[in-house]
């Protein structure tokens, strides 16, 4: 009964998920049959759900391509049953402590010490009361309060009915203490069950089972780390490696984990591929790997992008594996079923658009010209420019007006210069223009963003303070002659520059433009992004530029009057990701209408700010770059996709199943908001948000520009913020920030 909610959903997912068979490949993979490469489900989707559960055995079927095997670790009980359970221990697998509190005994696992709840001290009977649960701390615990029972190995063929099952074996001498014999178990249940692959790390288990299993039954010898023995020859597995003829006498494949073919660096950069899927294919092996996870941070190499991590392994041009084990079998489905093999010199340019967020700026410090020409490089259709101010009036391209965000300023002699300016911001920083371009450039260094840091999800730290600054004038020349469709140019705190400062940023904006020719130009388009309307009046006035406004807050949509007085000026809008899909606690609630009323309007959409990294998304995305660039394309409709990484966005234009139309499959269906959320029992679903804001005419309106005051000089003038620096340029950080929190006490 506790599961009876959940049974009801699935049936909505069914539908939302399963669509006509996958995308097949006319051209032949370079595994060992020539066949596409084996997804292997650990656990069922075991990256959301509890491992081995109903919920992720069925999804895992849903979600992915149609035939997705489906992984089962095998483990015995006190009575022989056979059981599908994640680790050799109950403890984080499971709820057993609520119900066996003095359950916990050591014993000795192939030599290593273990103290915990294990399977064997129980029987089936006595089991059917724990419930399974999520194992690793990191991944959403929401799901674990409805009942998920263990399950027994033959319940996987009977409830799901999988294309195919691999069993996982270990630990097959440690059961024979208890009078328990693996061996016999699998040869019996191999009669009820039809196993596709049976794996196992003990040569002694897999020679045991040779020619006692079904003919059709792949044996697999698993791979441990290099160092470990192999318990029944005591040779440690990198040893074996070095003789896969002789792994050939009682295996047809070997599964290794996925550094054994692409090896990382001490600081988790890929070194050159090994030899192995090639010595493998040699011997008459299969290959498969392992580790495979959308929310383990791979290689830097891979720009916290999963699917590209998964093309490494099967669509490089010299190897193919023959099969992936993952937590996340949707991805696999996705490489497998629809980007390889993909026509990389199309150069589309249309819809959707892909602007880069200051530039390249997962891969490179921000607004910096490695960022821009990586963003170049990797196919965006737009690249950006959000100006900020010097001292001595040089417009620049940086992506905040406080230094602090995108520099080394904080470790340089001007970082006694910070304070408050509440008309910018409530937090103490070192401003763009308290700063020349000469004291930017000779005394300063780039700072590649770390949105996810507390995750400790660092981006490319061997380049984090590599590249060069670039003023508008070094960004347009830039421009000029790459193969982009335009160019976005974002500007802020114009109101304040005018009247602080003494500088007319649009003013400015316009003659660096037209002394770069872009007035003149009719094969890039220009595009002027603020979240200023009176910024955008005063363009649209002086132009013929393409406007867009983009909204700061997350709205729920957009009344009448608000997009009156935005067709006024924009052609175009920029919204947030959570005002398309709102999210609670992680979760998407459900898809509001603000992309449809401002088509309905007129104007385009593009959604900010797509971030790789797992953390960035969503559960329903499945921490899954390609699966929330694919539910706001094909599930809201947007017209374009801001992001941090343009060669994620560019390789989803370029999928072979993005025509596909009704024949698309289903793991290429976009996530249904709101879907997961009702999959997770009452009493563990977070609390209901208040609705979000209606965007109205007076969160648009604005009285214009006010005009820079008089300044004789072409630098800006000295305002109250910069006289304040003049006075306290020499005082010590610690003497200023107590003068700040002396006069922030008098307030």
């Amino acid at each position: 009964m506790r599961g009876s909610h959940v049974c009801s959903v699935l049936p909505s997912l069914v539908l939302l998920w399963l669509g006509v068979a996958a995308a097949q490949k006319a051209s032949s993979w370079k595994t060992l049959s020539g066949d596409a490469p084996a997804i292997i489900a650990m656990g069922g989707f075991s990256g959301l759900f509890p491992d081995s559960s109903e919920f992720a055995y069925r999804f895992a079927l849903i979600a992915s391509s149609p035939d997705t095997i489906l992984y089962c670790d095998v483990r015995l009980t006190k009575d022989g049953l056979g059981i599908c359970l994640p680790d050799i221990k109950l403890d984080n697998c499971t709820n057993i402590p609520d119900y066996y509190p003095q359950g916990k005994k050591s014993y000795v696992v192939n030599g290593v010490p273990m103290t915990g709840w294990f399977p064997v001290d129980y029987n089936g009977t006595e089991l059917g009361q724990v419930s399974l649960q999520q194992s690793i701390y990191y991944r959403t615990p929401r799901f674990d309060p409805s009942f998920f029972p263990i399950l027994a190995v033959e319940d996987v063929q009977s409830k799901f009915k999988p294309p195919g099952i691999w069993l996982n074996v270990q630990h097959d001498s440690f059961y024979s203490q208890f009078n328990l014999s693996m061996r016999n178990y699998i040869i019996s249940v191999s009669k009820r069950v039809v196993a596709n692959y049976i794996s196992s790390p003990e040569v002694s288990f897999l020679t045991s089972i040779l020619g006692r299993v079904s003919n059709e039954t792949k044996l697999v010898f698993r791979f441990l780390d290099e160092t470990t023995p192999e318990p029944s020859t005591n040779r440690t597995y990198g040893s074996m490696l070095k003789n896969l003829t002789f792994v050939k006498t009682f295996a047809s494949g070997i599964l290794v984990p996925k550094h054994y073919i692409w090896p990382v660096s001490p600081d988790n950069y890929l070194l050159p591929y090994t030899s192995l899927v090639s010595d493998a294919h040699k011997a008459g092996l299969e290959i498969y790997a392992a580790d495979f996870a959308n929310d383990f941070a791979p290689s830097y190499n891979h720009s916290y992008d999963p699917l590209a991590e998964y093309l490494s392994f099967i669509d490089n041009g010299a190897f193919s594996v023959d099969g992936v084990l993952t937590d996340f079998p949707v991805t696999p489905s996705e490489a497998i079923g629809c980007f390889t093999n993909l026509n990389k010199s199309n150069t589309d340019h249309g819809k959707p658009l892909i602007i880069s967020h200051n530039g390249a700026s997962g891969d490179y410090p921000g607004c910096t010209d490695l960022a821009y020409q990586k963003a170049v490089d990797d196919g965006a259709d737009v690249i950006d420019c959000p100006v900020q101010v010097t001292k001595d009036g040089i417009p620049i391209c940086m992506s905040s007006i406080n230094l602090m965000d995108d520099t080394t300023v904080a470790r340089s002699q001007f970082a006694s210069q910070t304070a408050v300016i509440k008309d910018i911001q409530s937090v103490l920083g070192v401003f763009t223009f308290n700063l020349t371009w000469d004291d930017i450039v000779k005394s300063l260094r780039p700072k590649i963003s770390t949105p996810f840091s507390t995750f400790k999800l660092d981006r490319n730290p061997r380049y984090r303070n590599s590249g060069n600054f670039m003023r508008l004038s070094d960004f347009l020349d830039f421009t000029k002659d790459k193969d982009i469709s335009g160019i976005m140019i974002s500007v802020e705190h114009a109101a304040f520059v005018a009247a602080e400062l003494g500088f007319d940023m649009v003013d400015a904006v316009i003659k660096a433009l037209d002394d770069a020719g872009y007035n003149n130009k009719t094969t890039q388009k220009v595009m002027i992004q603020s979240t200023n309307s009176s910024v955008l009046v005063k363009f649209k006035q002086q132009t013929k530029y393409d406007i867009v406004y983009m909204v700061s807050e997350e709205v729920r949509d957009a009344s009448p009057s608000s997009l009156a007085d935005i067709k006024k000026f924009a052609d175009a809008v920029s919204v947030d990701t959570k005002s398309v899909f709102p999210e609670n606690h992680h979760l998407t609630t459900y898809q509001t209408n603000l992309v449809q009323t401002l088509q309905t309007a007129g104007l385009s959409v593009y959604v900010y700010t797509l971030m790789n990294e797992f953390a960035a998304q969503p559960y329903d995305f499945f921490s899954d770059a390609t699966a929330e660039i694919n539910a706001y394309v094909k599930g809201a409709g947007v017209d374009g996709l801001i992001t941090d990484f343009p060669a994620t966005a560019r390789r989803y234009k370029l999928n072979t199943c993005m025509t596909m139309g009704n024949d698309t499959p289903s793991f290429m269906a976009p996530a249904h908001p709101g879907d997961l959320l009702q999959l997770i029992s009452k009493p563990a679903q977070p609390p209901a948000l208040a609705p979000m804001p209606l965007l109205t005419g007076s969160d648009v309106s604005e009285p214009p520009l006010p005009p820079a005051r008089s300044n004789n000089g072409t630098a800006p003038a000295h305002s109250r913020a910069s006289r304040m620096w003049d006075r306290i340029a020499h005082i010590p950080i610690l003497v200023t920030l107590a003068m700040l929190c002396v006069c922030h006490r008098l307030v």
